[in-house]
């Protein structure tokens, strides 16, 4: 078992942080021969910027590396959203997410010392370059493409509202830690939608580990052990929520969820 309270996640990457607790929720996770994978591919990376100048040229040269050379890309057809969340799947398969090509595009710019940062935009994480204090480029980590204000506003508008607006406060570079407790609850709820509710338990166990008495984990693990039929356990979660979230806008659904399972509780006695 891993020691969460010994790790200072703010001096690692996102990635060494993710690979960090997929250690713990994977059986089969290899932290061995992923970062071999990954190594060998630094070095790939720095023989291929080799001939870069500056800071700007070296970010192109890797956004065509990562996106044109190695085919890192969005994936296709059907799967499950897991599997392209995986990071060792993703290192086998060149297929993922915003979120998990993300992770690895930004362990490659930290190794190589390239201005690159995470962002966490109401729909999808972006990635963020500064190169002074008036030239910033924003990226779409799912194929590399320069993103505008214009494009960002109509994903908010198609995505979130017809009224929303861009906001400064919507392109701040995002905590590490942040980053990562976005990636876990991405895999939580992608691992619950597949089914696969025990994985989703370890996950919620991780995230707890790392933010020790959330109200909204705690919530989210009492919905999960009440799917694995684990009653008591769960109203205690549920109830710890209401409890610290009196006023949230969804406590009516969770009181009903209580009571939903208090009446299972019954019929089983």
């Amino acid at each position: 078992m891993n020691d969460f309270s010994r790790i200072n996640f703010s001096k690692l990457t996102i990635l060494e942080s993710v690979s960090f607790c997929l250690k713990e929720i994977i059986n089969n996770f290899s932290e061995k021969l992923f970062f071999s994978h990954l190594r060998k591919k630094l070095i790939e990376a720095q023989d291929y910027l080799n001939l870069k100048n500056n800071s700007k040229d070296k970010l192109h040269g890797l956004l065509k590396l990562f996106y044109s050379i190695w085919n890192f890309r969005e994936v296709n057809g059907k799967y499950n959203l897991s599997d392209v969340l995986l990071l060792d799947k993703v290192l086998k398969t060149y297929q993922g997410t915003a979120i998990s090509l993300g992770i690895i595009l930004l362990y490659f710019a930290k190794k190589l010392d390239i201005s690159l940062n995470p962002v966490i935009f109401p729909t999808q994480i972006i990635l963020k370059s500064y190169f002074s204090q008036k030239k910033t480029l924003l990226i779409n980590p799912f194929n590399g493409e320069i993103l505008n204000n214009r494009i960002l506003d109509l994903w908010l508008k198609g995505n979130i509202s017809s009224t929303i607006n861009l906001n400064k406060s919507y392109l701040k570079s995002s905590r590490s830690k942040d980053v990562l407790k976005k990636f876990l609850n991405i895999l939580k709820s992608s691992l619950m939608e597949e089914k696969k509710i025990e994985l989703a338990l370890r996950v919620s166990n991780v995230l707890l580990k790392i933010f020790p008495k959330d109200p909204y984990e705690i919530r989210d693990r009492g919905l999960i052990y009440a799917q694995l039929e684990c009653y008591e356990i769960a109203i205690e979660d549920l109830s710890y929520f209401i409890y610290k979230c009196p006023e949230d806008p969804i406590i009516d659904i969770i009181k009903l969820k209580i009571q939903s399972i208090k009446k299972n509780i019954y019929t089983l006695h």
